[in-house]
């Protein structure tokens, strides 16, 4: 009597289940047919002008500092926080790197300016956040009236043109026939998802946003951790106003008006629970782009600002809708 062979042992019902959340989430899939959408939308209305090299080439320069914000805004909400200044923060930097005094020592200084003060800054909102026990809201409120007060301070309330030709040079310059600025935002998007999946600060991250209390008796220090959180942040902020500076070649202080509704926008459309401990940076990629392609679409339809504006709110309702409805699903009534 011969034996035979034993089947292979299946994986546990667990186990698959998890594989196929990791290779087909349902919220990236629905944020990525919503895309899809918009996108036959702008063929359908302006079809010799949306999928034209140029156009693409504007919807990702534009997307591109707010894409980078938005990276930093997902790190803070993953831990369980939110930053309302990261606009202000944007501005100031800006209008700091293009006073004359930082443009004569040249476009080395005017970088590491720009990314000093984000830093700076957002390294202060960790401090009174984690140390000083500030609710994130009230920090980053306060950050956001002083950093764009500050910047209307230096600049004289005046618009501060680029002089430099190297910094210009570079920055809006292009490799391999893409634009510098969209490097810049693959790059800053590359080590943040790294960073986020793949290593104990991102580990971390998202355990102190679940339980802060828990990850503290695991043995994480949660105020430190939470002061670099919202520096990631302000960096974020220095990195985007290299990149406005660059695209409008000037500083002002209303530069990055807006940018933190929008980054919060695109964060919770790319499915990042509001109240921390879940989220991605791949749901925030595409919330990024479902925003810059609609506003594309209403610019090349020369429809109205406020239509558009409604439309992003009706957006934002909807999804937080869904993660409500979605986070009820699992825990039960």
């Amino acid at each position: 009597m011969t034996e035979t062979q034993a089947p292979p042992q299946e994986a546990p019902p667990a186990e698959r289940k998890r594989r196929f959340a990791v290779a087909a989430d349902p919220r990236l899939l629905g944020l990525a047919a919503v895309l899809v959408v918009l996108c036959l939308v702008g063929q359908f209305t302006r079809p010799e002008l949306f999928f034209t090299e140029s156009n693409i080439s504007t919807i990702l320069r534009l997307a591109a500092a707010i894409g980078v914000v938005s990276v930093g805004m997902t790190f803070v909400i993953i831990s369980g926080g939110i930053d309302l200044s990261v606009g202000s923060m944007v501005g100031l930097a800006g209008v700091w790197l293009t006073t004359l005094a930082t443009q004569s020592y040249g476009p080395f200084v005017m970088v590491l300016c720009g990314l000093a003060v984000g830093l700076g800054c957002g390294l202060i909102n960790g401090v009174l956040v984690a140390y000083g026990k500030v609710v994130p809201f009230i920090a980053t409120l306060a950050m956001y009236v002083s950093a764009r007060g500050l910047a209307e301070r230096i600049s004289g309330r005046r618009t501060q043109v680029v002089a430099d030709q190297d910094f210009l040079a570079f920055f809006r310059g292009s490799f391999l026939g893409i634009p510098t600025l969209i490097w810049l935002f693959a790059l800053v998007f590359a080590v943040g998802w790294v960073v986020l999946n793949r290593t104990t600060f991102g580990r971390r991250t998202y355990a102190v946003g679940g339980n802060a209390e828990a990850s503290r008796l695991a043995g994480i220090n949660v105020k430190r951790h939470l002061a670099l959180v919202y520096g990631v942040a302000g960096l974020c902020c220095g990195i985007a106003a290299l990149m406005v500076v660059a695209r409008t070649t000037a500083g002002a202080s209303t530069n990055g008006m807006f940018y933190e509704l929008d980054a919060i926008a695109a964060v919770v459309i790319g499915g990042t629970l509001l109240t921390g401990g879940r989220g991605s940076l791949i749901g925030t990629l595409v919330g990024v782009l479902i925003f810059t392609v609609l506003s594309n679409i209403f610019t090349l339809n020369n429809l109205d600002t406020d239509i558009q504006n409604i439309a992003k709110g009706v957006i934002i309702v909807l999804a937080v809708l869904l993660q409500f409805r979605a986070r009820k699903a699992r825990t039960g009534p």
